[in-house]
């Protein structure tokens, strides 16, 4: 998110628990006043948790998932 922007609703996730993933892979879309962004996988690894579903409001820098970089897909 951009630097004047304090919260996201997260709009939608377009993976899913237990997937594997790859770096810079889109994982969900987050709405702010401004604009839609997507947001990218900072790691490859499995998604073991979605922490905040969609419409869910969270600050810039919140925990959206959680990925285990040791799980290989």
């Amino acid at each position: 998110m951009g630097e004047s922007i304090d919260e996201a609703t997260v709009s939608q996730w377009f993976v899913r628990e237990g997937q594997y993933v790859t770096r810079d892979q889109v994982l969900l879309e987050v709405e702010t006043s401004k604009a839609d962004t997507e947001i990218p996988s900072p790691t490859n690894g499995v998604v073991t948790s979605i922490v905040a579903p969609p419409g869910t409001v969270v600050p810039k820098q919140g925990l959206l998932c959680r990925i285990d970089e040791t799980a290989t897909g």
